[in-house]
């Protein structure tokens, strides 16, 4: 089935990389077709020169004339931004121009306007954030203040990653007070107190990347993942006694970024401490996110992502795509104790509930499982993840105990809640066939020791004996006896 959107495509020239991204879908959280970058390093030279050098040059117009192309070949309607390294830099107005000559109109973006953006990406992929986003790009940090959906005070600094390490050259403990009275300056000193710091931008993602792969995190994804200050601190004393090998041995890291990873540490670690933050959280969502999401109107950009992802992967993956939402509603009565975040990731089970179906039968369940777990879903947490995928594997066939990939991320009360959801959901899908009919005409209800299924005579024939184990295990999982009712 194919996607009724059309493509839109973003060229993001920035300090350290020149990059296009190129989305499809649902306009509250489009999926992404095409991620490519040349890591141009545009900011490299501005701290010696103010210029950016012919090489750097060279590399970002070569890079622009490929996405240039790339873009027409997808009939993807382009917009291209450029941030602190061309804003700030001598010559800057020399890409632009060569940009123009490829027919890419460039917005020069103020150190405001990419502020904003950054912390429109964080809300668009996190729309409860309350604290402030951090962005490091190579040639600027911005901070940003969220809350409430909205944002509120920015400021911009020019602590780009490829300017730190001329800060820090001989400094010593001089870099640490440089960066405190820039922060004491503006204003911010103590902003976060309490508060998580968002953390923007490949240098500090990688910074993530490096924690998971030294502690072996079972969950290779970045978006949520989230560092204490202590863990700021260990990471920048090992990265010094970490060789090259080891570090681009890290899943994900490229070569330049592990040779950045110094120098964003000790920038985390004095922002955090600055700005009293309690924790790091890595967001997947930034500046060209931010773009979109901006763009929208104020229902779309209302809709909770994560049912909207998981709708359209219905839609996309399954059989019956009204099926989800009408699943969602039939088990509702068995859960009426769920807070309204366990309704959400409930129904974000049952709209993925039909993606297993085109997998091997064998492997029906792996196949779900993989889906819910790994699947790019935003506004959702390790935990939350983790239910979702077990919810998956239950309903598809898979075991009524924990997964064992599971141990760690989820407690043992919200694995097993989510082994009930599955057979829940299990059991409606076996009932119902996957169509709409039978889940509108029969009723699903918790009794004092019963697991009611109200049918009407006509629809007795559906209850044979597949659906009367389903229906007996989900009963035991809830502790009680599994009931039909009949009317005519």
């Amino acid at each position: 089935m194919t996607s009724a959107y059309p493509r839109t495509g973003i060229i993001d020239i920035g300090s350290n990389s020149v990059r296009l991204v190129v989305y499809q879908g649902h306009p509250r959280v489009p999926a992404t077709l095409f991620n490519e970058k040349v890591m141009a390093g545009l900011g490299r030279s501005l701290a010696a020169t103010g210029a950016i050098d012919a090489d750097s040059l060279r590399l970002a117009i070569g890079a622009l004339r490929r996405f240039a192309a790339v873009a027409r070949e997808m009939d993807a309607r382009l917009r291209t931004v450029a941030t602190a390294a061309v804003r700030d830099a001598s010559n800057g107005q020399r890409l632009i121009e060569a940009a123009s000559d490829l027919g890419l109109k460039v917005e020069l973006l103020s150190g405001e306007q990419e502020a904003t953006a950054s912390g429109m990406g964080v809300l668009s992929a996190i729309p409860d954030a309350d604290g402030i986003v951090g962005d490091l790009g190579g040639g600027s940090l911005e901070l940003v203040r969220v809350v409430a959906g909205t944002v509120t005070d920015r400021v911009s600094f020019p602590l780009g990653v490829l300017r730190i390490a001329g800060l820090r050259q001989g400094r010593g403990p001089g870099f640490d007070r440089h960066v405190t009275r820039l922060i004491q300056e503006a204003g911010w000193t103590g902003r976060g107190r309490g508060l998580p710091l968002y953390m923007v931008g490949g240098s500090w993602r990688a910074l993530a990347r490096l924690d998971m792969s030294l502690t072996h995190y079972p969950l290779p994804i970045i978006h949520g993942y989230t560092l204490a200050p202590e863990t700021v601190g260990r990471l920048g004393r090992s990265i010094a006694h970490l060789s090259k090998q080891r570090l681009r041995a890290v899943p994900g890291m490229s070569s330049v970024r592990a040779g950045q990873l110094g120098d964003a540490t000790a920038l985390l670690a004095v922002v955090m401490r600055e700005l009293g933050s309690a924790s790091a959280i890595a967001s997947s969502s930034g500046l060209r996110e931010g773009l979109l999401h901006a763009a929208l109107d104020a229902p779309t950009r209302a809709l909770d992502p994560l049912i909207v992802a998981t709708r359209e992967e219905g839609r996309l993956l399954g059989r019956f795509p009204e099926h989800g939402d009408l699943l969602a509603d039939w088990i509702a009565p068995l859960f009426a104790d769920d807070d309204p975040q366990l309704v959400r990731i409930r129904h974000a089970a049952c709209l993925l509930a039909d993606t297993g179906w085109r997998a091997n039968p064998e492997f029906r369940d792996e196949r779900g499982f993989e889906i819910a777990l790994h699947g790019n879903w935003v506004a959702i947490d390790i935990a939350e993840r983790a239910m979702l995928a077990q919810a998956l594997h239950t309903s598809l066939g898979g075991s009524i105990v924990p997964h064992p990939v599971l141990t760690g991320l989820a407690n043992a009360g919200q694995i097993a809640l989510a082994i009930q959801w599955g057979l829940a959901i299990r059991l409606g899908q076996r009932f119902s066939g996957g169509l709409a009919g039978p889940l509108q005409r029969a009723t699903l209800t918790l009794r004092p020791g019963k697991v009611a299924l109200a049918l009407s005579d006509n629809d007795c024939a559906l209850y044979a004996e597949t659906v009367e184990r389903r229906h007996a295990a989900l009963a035991t999982a809830l502790r009680r006896k599994a009931v039909v009712e009949t009317a005519g």
